[in-house]
């Protein structure tokens, strides 16, 4: 009788925080590795322990700059040469996924051509979670597990929040389908903003479609980048009436200047998750973990269990 292939975990340098609280959770030691960097900026990835026919699990989120992305590139073509039974790349926050179709002409998919990179270099499978669309999954011809914060932050949501108070809202009508999922499964109303833009990451007009005059409002939303847009749909809310008014977000970019933007909003509290690291300070952000969700999936794909639990909403 064969043996099961054994389960080794790896990590690229910037997700190494929650690499290290996924093996926590799956009581196993990071595996050894080796990036060595050149004068001119390359670098290159060496295993630092054998991985011949094991399952090798890669913790990286591909979010700026690239050489997160190169780096999860190399650490599968290394892991491919060094007889890997199976590489699976675990993807957290899947970067470019806002790229995801052709909206004006001479523009390039560039979700697909990151589901490419991934696929040549050698991926058996991809682990990720909460795409910006969820067509993406549809680039890749290899098994993808795609996870949803609303796992943790139903949870939160019930332990923290008086739900027949609460409005669910969302700071676009692109985001209205996963609004619309927690509203309808926590069974509360429902709140839409509508914006347009003049270019990215810059909001020329809003509305708020929806009463939250007396409520406590809850924005949902899958990233936030510069909060322009976050920031300025609370400010409105706030003053249509709004009692309070928090935001769930999964992936928590958070560029320059969004920890201040937020800071002097009207905005009660920002959640995020630690898919992608957040190192400043700001009294109105907290960090709920996935760790946990991520290593229970990483066991029942391991084990060939079902992973449908993981599908609160």
């Amino acid at each position: 009788m064969t043996k099961a292939a054994p389960i080794k975990v790896f990590s690229g340098t910037k997700s190494k925080y929650l690499a290290e609280k996924i093996c926590a959770s799956l009581d196993c030691e990071l595996g050894k590795m080796n990036i060595q960097h050149f004068a001119d900026g390359e670098f290159a990835v060496s295993y630092e322990e054998s991985i011949r026919g094991c399952y090798v699990y890669l913790v990286q989120s591909t979010f700026p700059n690239t050489d997160n992305l190169m780096e999860l590139l190399l650490m599968i073509d290394a892991a491919k040469r060094a007889s890997a039974y199976k590489i699976i790349a675990v993807i957290p926050y899947f970067g470019w996924a806002r790229q995801d179709r052709k909206d004006k002409p001479r523009v390039s998919i560039g979700a697909k051509l990151i589901a490419d990179l991934l696929s040549v270099a050698g991926i058996d499978r991809l682990i990720t979670m909460d795409l910006h669309a969820d067509q993406i999954q549809g680039f890749f011809n290899v098994p993808v597990d795609h996870l949803y914060a609303s796992t943790i932050f139903v949870k939160h949501i019930r332990e923290n929040f008086t739900i027949n108070n609460l409005v669910i809202a969302t700071p676009d009508v692109g985001g209205s389908k996963r609004a619309g999922s927690y509203s309808k499964y926590l069974e509360i109303p429902l709140v839409l903003c509508h914006k347009s833009r003049e270019r990215a990451n810059e909001v020329s007009e809003m509305t708020v479609i929806g009463d939250v005059k007396g409520k406590d409002v809850l924005i949902i939303d899958d990233m936030v980048d510069t909060a322009g847009t976050l920031t300025k749909a609370a400010d409105m809310m706030k003053k249509a009436g709004a009692n309070s008014v928090r935001a769930m977000v999964s992936h928590g970019m958070l560029s320059h200047p969004a920890t201040k933007t937020v800071s002097t909003s009207s905005l009660t509290e920002l959640i995020i998750t630690d898919s992608i690291p957040y190192t400043k300070e700001c009294s109105k952000i907290r960090v709920l973990s996935i760790a946990d969700m991520f290593a229970d999936t990483i066991r029942r794909v391991y084990n060939n269990q079902s992973i449908s639990s993981q599908y609160l909403i």
